[in-house]
């Protein structure tokens, strides 16, 4: 288990993790989003003891992961924008990672080298964004580490090599029980893959559970007729007689409590990540503005 307790992460004035507390369980792919500054690429930073807390720790199973190298070796990252030597090649890379990670496995390597077909011996710095992404996948992934930790991880990838590696990423969990931590702005694709979410915003987490449990204690409730008065409504909208309620809880319990009031019509239906993130986070709120008018 990868975990955050009671963490808090500052650069001068600005508070970029504030008690932050956050828990990815042994074998899952958990899910990290959040709006743009809510704290996601800091909050991989210190799962990889790349930056140290301020206060709190963050620990794989019990163990401090800041100035560990042992725990360390144990995590894979790939950031949004990976990094290499200015003048490697992926051959240089493949025997850097080698001489770093005792269990790089040269076999899945050369194996992920016939898929991703990567040139072995030009300069990575002239690949494009998406070759980037894909090296950086074929040498961490040959590196057989027990958690990855990828930022935006198929960003810059085309539809069908981002298929390709999340089936890549999924194959490692279902064979080897490997933790997955992904922070992505595409939730289609996490709802896809992930069973585990939090959302983070402002340096905290808002919501943090397993995909089903979100899902199935948020829900979209339309009824003509009178709704409950203890609902637990996030939101709600009205069009001529149908009312559209974004409600927290059971979903038995729920349409136990509007059967109760008779209501002409109702219908409870799922919500989406996309969905559950914008009425936790009250973005269904802010008016997108017309600048052009």
């Amino acid at each position: 288990m990868l975990a955050m307790n009671h963490v808090t992460k500052t650069f001068g004035t600005f508070r970029a993790l504030d008690g932050l507390n956050l828990t990815v369980p042994q074998g899952a792919v958990y899910g990290l989003v959040g709006p743009n500054g809510a704290g996601k690429s800091t909050a991989i930073r210190l799962m990889t003891g790349v930056y140290r807390p301020d206060s709190g720790e963050v620990t794989l199973e019990g163990i401090p992961v800041f100035e560990n190298p042992a725990v360390k070796s144990r995590l894979g990252y790939i950031p949004d924008e990976p990094f290499y030597f200015p003048t490697a090649t992926l051959e240089d890379m493949r025997k850097f990672y080698k001489g770093i990670f005792g269990g790089f496995d040269d076999a899945l390597f050369e194996k992920l080298g016939e898929l991703f077909n990567l040139p072995r011996k030009s300069p990575i710095r002239r690949f494009s964004k998406g070759m980037q992404k894909q090296a950086a996948f074929q040498l961490t992934l040959s590196a057989r580490q027990d958690v990855l930790l990828l930022d935006e991880p198929v960003d810059g990838l085309d539809p069908l090599m981002r298929r390709q590696v999340m089936s890549l990423i999924l194959s490692d969990v279902a064979q080897r029980g490997v933790t997955v931590l992904i922070s992505s702005h595409n939730l289609r694709e996490l709802e896809d893959v992930c069973d585990h979410v939090g959302i983070l915003d402002h340096g905290k987490m808002v919501l943090e559970r397993s995909l089903a449990d979100m899902q199935g204690l948020t829900h979209k409730l339309q009824l003509v007729g009178e709704a409950p008065k203890d609902l637990d409504v996030l939101h709600e909208t009205v069009s001529g007689r149908l009312r559209t309620l974004i409600v927290r809880g059971q979903a038995w319990e729920v349409s136990t409590k509007v059967a109760a009031m008779k209501p002409a019509y109702f219908d409870l239906l799922p919500l989406s990540l996309e969905e559950i993130f914008i009425y936790e986070l009250g973005g269904v709120n802010d008016a997108v503005k017309n600048i052009l008018v």
